[in-house]
């Protein structure tokens, strides 16, 4: 579990949609273990997102499909979406989280609030730059799925 602060400066972010990172992405090997390593997890299979621009990939969960609660997924009322992996331009990741917990991560300085958030469950996951960052970010991930399993 993330429970350390991030080290150094917040990357940038945009100000306009879509909300993506626009420094300090990781880079490309990360970014391709971090993608291989969320498509290897229980139960998971990758698909286009619903809300994302076509170079993401959305996290679905296999045996689930509907959302327990809205809050629980980046596309309310569609199919279940707790989390989306932006490319390998951008890095960061979308997901929902429990809204304590992701302001925990905001406050350690690994996320910040999504920008079109409906629910403050929300959140940008900054890219991992190195290794140690990369197992961080796949625990928060999840994490993530955790929450769109139990519901709010």
């Amino acid at each position: 579990m993330l429970n350390e602060p991030r080290a150094g400066a917040r990357p940038t972010t945009s100000e306009d949609g879509p909300h993506r990172q626009v420094d300090q992405q990781a880079p490309p090997a990360i970014w391709g273990q971090l993608v291989a390593d969320v498509f290897s997890l229980e139960g998971v299979v990758e698909g286009i997102s619903q809300v994302s621009p076509a170079s993401s990939r959305a996290v679905y969960l296999r045996d689930m499909t509907q959302e327990i609660a809205p809050e629980t997924s980046l596309a309310p009322g569609k199919r279940l979406e707790p989390v989306h992996l932006h490319g390998v331009q951008d890095t960061s990741v979308h997901l929902v989280l429990p809204t304590a917990r992701g302001q925990e991560l905001v406050r350690l300085g690994w996320a910040e609030p999504h920008q079109y958030a409906d629910y403050g469950t929300e959140f940008m996951i900054y890219g991992p730059r190195d290794t140690a960052e990369l197992t961080g970010v796949l625990s928060v991930i999840d994490e993530s799925l955790n929450f769109a399993r139990a519901g709010a």
